[in-house]
């Protein structure tokens, strides 16, 4: 998530821009990802190209630091923080953007909803078929400052993109269907590192929300964690290098309360799911993180589910 800009344009990769929207909390996550998406795009075996994150993280005070090439992290691929985490982003990033796009080619699906959108830049990454809508909710000041950024490096969208400022925990749905959202025509749906900061009855709403909104024909990916104690990991590499790096702790950010089973939600409201740790996609491209000891991925979960 991002932040406000305040009467001009970012120009340049290096121009600073007021961060009230990811200075802090969960908005500094986006800046996470985006440095991990620009430390992916660079790798010589990458799986994901976004040569917009780097920008993200130099427009903003809080991240403006932060390595964006694997070069410039003294222990390389060793550091849990920037090696395996950010490898690990960039492998959900490869298969999220190919989950979305092998979606709309086989169900026709033209509205593509990106639900806490942030940082993300499919609009302009991907090659969407004619006609298609990305409809990016989030925050206003999350997306005024990712706004800010593109127009400043003259960024062309490949689909028709249509910002919808609204916080979820409002009334996201009337700002989407006023925005021009059709709930009657086929949806591919993306909830990309959201559900773990949102309260189990906040989750449990924006699934039966999704299921309301979709036509036969919809599609939804969204990322959980599934582990009956989230600090069982506290002490893991991957959550004490984030904290000692960048000053993000992830479990203070976390809901800590068991999750529900959204993905048999789905199944009992008629959607085909599946359930796949982070690992069978490592295993699938031949890179990525892998298993680990006292490892904080092992209870990720991305779930994927078709609307019959």
């Amino acid at each position: 998530m991002s932040t406000h800009v305040d009467g001009g344009n970012v120009v340049g990769a290096t121009h600073h821009v007021n961060d009230t929207g990811v200075a802090s909390g969960v908005g500094t996550t986006a800046l996470l990802v985006a440095a991990a998406r620009a430390i992916e795009t660079h790798r010589h075996d990458s799986l994901a190209q976004d040569v917009f994150a780097e920008h993200f993280v130099r427009a903003a005070p809080a991240s403006a630091g932060w390595p964006t090439r694997l070069r410039q992290v003294p222990d390389g691929d060793a550091n849990p923080l920037w090696g395996r985490f950010a490898r690990y982003f960039g492998l959900r990033t490869r298969v999220l953007d190919d989950y979305l796009l092998q979606s709309v080619q086989a169900t026709g699906a033209r509205q593509i909803v990106l639900l806490g959108a942030g940082l993300d830049t499919r609009a302009f990454r991907l090659d969407w078929q004619p006609g298609s809508v990305v409809y990016e909710i989030d925050r206003a000041e999350v997306l005024a400052f990712k706004h800010g950024v593109l127009d400043g490096l003259s960024a062309t969208a490949q689909a028709a993109r249509v910002p919808v400022p609204v916080d979820l925990r409002a009334d996201w749905v009337t700002a989407l269907t006023d925005s021009g959202f059709d709930p009657a025509a086929p949806t591919a749906w993306l909830a990309e590192g959201l559900l773990f900061y949102l309260p189990a009855a906040a989750e449990t709403s924006l699934i039966a929300t999704v299921d309301r909104l979709s036509a036969s024909g919809s599609a939804l990916a969204y990322e959980v964690k599934l582990e009956p104690d989230l600090l069982t990991y506290r002490d893991s590499p991957l959550y004490l290098s984030t904290t000692a790096q960048i000053g993000i702790d992830l479990l203070a950010l976390f809901a800590k309360e068991p999750r529900p089973d959204s993905a048999g939600a789905l199944t009992n409201k008629g959607w085909s799911t599946s359930t796949h740790t982070p690992f069978d996609f490592t295993h699938h491209h031949g890179r990525g993180p892998l298993p680990e000891e006292n490892d904080a991925l092992a209870g990720n979960r991305w779930v994927f589910a078709n609307k019959h």
